[in-house]
């Protein structure tokens, strides 16, 4: 899966197989939890990620809406900048 950023010990990335299920979304991983987020609500709609790390996952998928969406479409994958401070 590859990677798109990591930022505070999270790894975000995206994974694209034929008719990857929707919603359009990221996963993310922090230590030994994991979390899937919708692209277009910035929920987390599964996994135990830990609340303060949705927070930031929902914050920084707010910054990069439009990216994300447009990686989802075209599943071609490039690189962004973390959570920014």
């Amino acid at each position: 899966m590859p990677e798109i950023t990591r930022f505070y010990g999270i790894v975000i990335k995206m994974f694209f197989k034929p008719k990857e299920h929707e919603p359009a979304h990221i996963h993310a991983i922090y230590n030994d939890y994991v979390g899937l987020f919708d692209i277009q609500t910035f929920k987390m709609f599964e996994g135990d990620m830990p609340r303060r790390a949705q927070q930031m996952i929902s914050e920084w998928l707010d910054e990069h809406k439009e990216e994300l969406n447009r990686m989802w479409q075209t599943q071609k994958i490039v690189k962004l900048p973390p959570l920014a401070d």
